[in-house]
């Protein structure tokens, strides 16, 4: 297993394909924490290991140095990642090719401007844009059909240009911008919505406006002066510790390569759910019940508390149940689907269930939800993959609506074409 020392500065997009790799792989990794941008890569004992002095760059416990950071995630990564075959692990290079010839350069030369790293030039900003709509074109018809980027497991190839698309997400598509790449869109959430990849990242959050251009910040960022001047002007009260925040702050935009800018995160948002009354009905002491106890007791637990005024219940039905082919992979879908839903949870309950075999499969699932109307139309985060899916609200006096809450819930029966139960998820 794989262990050593990355080099490196907070919030590294390159760097987040080496960590992420290695919550895969269970590789050792530690994070140098003495490492101060501008000073540990210009010492003669860094550029005697890594002459660029670039980073993120490693070094293995027993002393080898690797520089890029495909280069390194490959080297912590599992056999998975890599690619199981000859053909897989060389679409995996090819990836890494597209990543960093197709999408990076167009991805800075629309975001840094707009956040003041690089001076604004019209003409640039448009013909990247172009690019950008060329990149997600392709890569959207790529995957029309497909779950991952390569074979039927995420590899090194979506961490790669999943982290390289990083802030052109956080920074430029708005809803808008991204409607047109719907098969991006739910890859791309699949991917950084991974445990593996929210231990690295956190919870992520799409943009919801593109970021506007201010001539302000470029010309804020070029007027700082430098090291010497800003002590200068500096506070003799100022703690050392805020004095090294700002000189490191201020090296990362002055001193690094565009394509190495550490970029801030985006402040948290609300939750919609936190805006609808909350009842009577208390979905987190209903989860837990329904983990601890079996059926018998928790779907008539669930109609005892159910509190119909603030809370409806839905019957979501996926659209194209002929496209599903093996049953993993529509299983994927499922769980691709509640881990961009992430932020649901808070107010929302469902159990989905696949029926069928292979090559003859459907999906279902009953949805519980605060509030009376379609909770994927309160964000934009949420609206990924419900158009996929037909959704009925279901009325709770009916004895059809409890008997569908029966069936879901005890995963028993069988759906409209007879097909029986397979498997089923619960989202909580």
């Amino acid at each position: 297993m794989a262990s050593g020392t990355l080099y490196t500065y907070p919030e590294n997009f390159r760097a987040y394909k080496v960590l992420i790799a290695a919550q895969y792989s269970g590789a050792h990794i530690k994070i140098a924490d003495d490492f101060v941008f501008g000073e540990t890569n210009k010492s003669e004992a860094f550029l005697k290991k890594f002459p660029l002095g670039k980073v993120p760059a490693f070094e293995t416990c027993d002393g080898k140095c690797i520089t890029e950071s495909n280069a390194i995630a490959y080297y912590v990564a599992n056999d998975q990642l890599r690619g199981k075959t000859d053909i897989e692990r060389a679409e995996i290079i090819q990836w890494f090719g597209f990543a960093d010839s197709e999408i990076l350069p167009a991805s800075c030369a629309w975001v840094f401007p707009l956040l003041g790293i690089m001076p604004y030039n019209k003409q640039n900003v448009e013909h990247a844009k172009d690019d950008v709509k060329k990149a997600l074109t392709a890569l959207n018809s790529h995957l029309l059909t497909r779950t991952y980027l390569v074979g039927e497991r995420l590899t090194l190839a979506d961490i790669s240009v999943a982290m390289t698309l990083l802030h052109l997400y956080q920074y430029i598509l708005e809803p808008n911008l991204r409607k047109p790449y719907q098969n991006v869109n739910r890859w791309f959430q699949t991917v950084i919505y991974q445990p593996e990849s929210m231990a690295v990242i956190g919870c992520f959050k799409l943009a919801e406006k593109t970021l506007e251009y201010d001539p302000k910040k470029f010309a804020e960022t070029q007027g700082k002066s430098s090291k010497k001047e800003k002590k200068e002007k500096e506070s003799k009260k100022e703690s050392k510790e805020a004095k090294e925040a700002k000189e490191s702050k201020k090296e990362a935009v002055e001193e690094l390569d565009p394509t190495d800018i550490a970029l801030a995160a985006e402040p948290k948002t609300t939750n919609p759910f936190d805006a609808l009354p909350k009842g009577s009905f208390d979905l987190d002491d209903f989860k837990r019940f329904y983990s601890n106890e079996d059926e018998a007791k928790s779907i008539p637990y669930f109609w005892q508390k159910f509190d119909p005024e603030h809370y409806s219940i839905w019957l979501g039905e996926y659209k194209y149940n002929n496209e599903l082919t093996k049953v993993f992979m529509s299983c994927n879908l499922i769980s691709g689907m509640y881990q961009r839903l992430d932020k649901m949870r808070k107010g929302a309950f469902a159990s989905a269930c696949l029926f069928g075999t292979d090559n003859d499969s459907s999906i279902s699932g009953i949805w519980v939800w605060r509030g009376q109307e379609l909770a994927f139309t309160l964000c934009p985060d949420w609206q990924v993959d419900y158009e996929s899916y037909s959704w009925t609200k279901l009325d709770p006096t009916k004895e059809e609506t409890k008997e569908l809450v029966q069936q879901y819930f005890s995963w028993t029966g069988a759906d409209k074409e007879g097909r029986k139960f397979n498997q089923g998820k619960i989202f909580k």
